[in-house]
């Protein structure tokens, strides 16, 4: 089959939708469909996995939903993308979020193929965006032939706006990338055990209760340091002089850390922290800590519990409380047999969100929905 898989942001700029959207791509196209990929993208040439990317629209970063999204806002993108489409003659069009403006919106107007997949990636409170466009949600909703949820929040969350028979297909993660076995960040191997946090320095991811917690951390327990990495501009110098006035010398931070580099990271890390307080549909950097054998302490929030069974591959603590937080690291900080345990039922939990398994649960469902 011709498959045009459609993301609304940026090509170019990694992120949960890029990277889902770049792994389904490569594991259909390895199953001998041709497949391309139609996004805007800011840096041309960029690719993944060698599958070939159809740029439409110039990207802008827009806020949005507690983090920045960078899409296309063009008049001219609907001529565009008409062109595109009746040139391709796909099979099947896959849209990654389909109503974030303007791309996915106007390929799905556009779309003449026989059969429209929609994925719905995103989990918040609420959207003024999807409560005023309803009724063009749900009249434009009905082109879609199917509709996939990478979880139950995700799912609960649209559903909402766009009530509809949703077939749930998690993220995946690339288990040969993320594994126990490999080179380490030698330069954090010491008499400390490593907390890591990975992620964009934003107030949703947490980072700042985070920090309240390791300093009560610190109190019982001083032999611990917690890296902080991912990018972020606005906030990153509040962090950094939050966390030096309460952790002290406990506490380094890097900047991104690359695609490639991110494995050591983790198999680094005695224990992998995401405090976030919110806005996650799916907790993808979870499996990719299960994947390489580290135990997880996450926030009980609807997308970290629906991968994370709470003392099975790690501990739930409440969001928004830096000492419920401080108590589940603390629980793991001291006692090395459990957090050895964690990590082997962590990669059991990881193999079953392997992209073999999720691309192959997605191809299953296109061949539903075409007989």
């Amino acid at each position: 089959m011709k498959i045009g898989l459609v993301s609304p942001y940026d090509y170019s700029h990694p992120g949960g939708v890029i990277n889902h959207v770049s792994y389904l791509a490569h594991h259909l196209d390895l199953m001998g469909h041709q497949v391309k990929i139609i996004a805007p993208v800011r840096r041309t040439g960029t690719r993944y996995f060698g599958v070939e990317v159809t740029a439409i629209g110039r990207p802008i970063p827009i806020p949005y939903g507690g983090t920045t999204a960078r899409i296309p806002l063009s008049p001219w993108l609907p001529f565009q993308v008409k062109r595109v489409l009746n040139r391709e003659a796909f099979d099947i069009i896959h849209l990654h979020e389909p109503f974030i403006p303007m791309l996915c919106l106007s390929v799905l107007r556009e779309s003449p193929a026989p059969l429209n997949v929609g994925t719905f990636h995103a989990c918040h409170k609420g959207s003024a965006l999807y409560w005023l466009n309803r009724p063009t949600m749900r009249r434009l909703g009905e082109k879609l032939h199917g509709k996939i949820a990478v979880s139950k929040p995700a799912r609960d969350y649209i559903s909402k706006y766009l009530p509809a028979d949703y077939r749930i297909i998690p993220n995946g993660v690339d288990v040969h990338h993320y594994q126990p076995d490999g080179p380490l960040r030698t330069e954090f191997k010491d008499d400390r055990l490593n907390i890591f946090f990975v992620g964009r320095l934003e107030e949703r991811k947490g980072v700042g209760d985070l920090i309240r917690a390791c300093a009560l951390v610190k109190k019982d327990f001083p032999g611990f340091r917690l890296i902080v990495a991912g990018p972020g501009i606005r906030l990153r110098y509040y962090y950094q002089l939050l966390a030096k006035r309460l952790v002290g010398d406990n506490v380094v931070f890097t900047d991104y850390v690359p695609f490639n580099e991110l494995p050591k990271y983790y198999r680094t890390a005695d224990i992998f922290c995401a405090p976030a307080t919110g806005g996650e549909s799916f907790g993808i950097v979870l499996i990719e800590a299960m994947a390489s054998g580290t135990p997880v302490v996450a926030t009980s929030i609807p997308g970290y519990a629906s991968v994370l069974t709470n003392g099975q591959e790690g501990l739930l603590a409440m969001p928004e409380n830096p000492r419920s937080l401080a108590d589940a690291l603390l629980r793991l900080l001291n006692d090395r047999q459990a957090r050895l345990k964690m990590a082997q039922n962590g990669l059991a939990t990881a193999e079953q969100y392997s992209w073999e398994n999720v691309s192959r649960r997605v191809l299953e469902y296109y061949l539903s929905l075409s007989k």
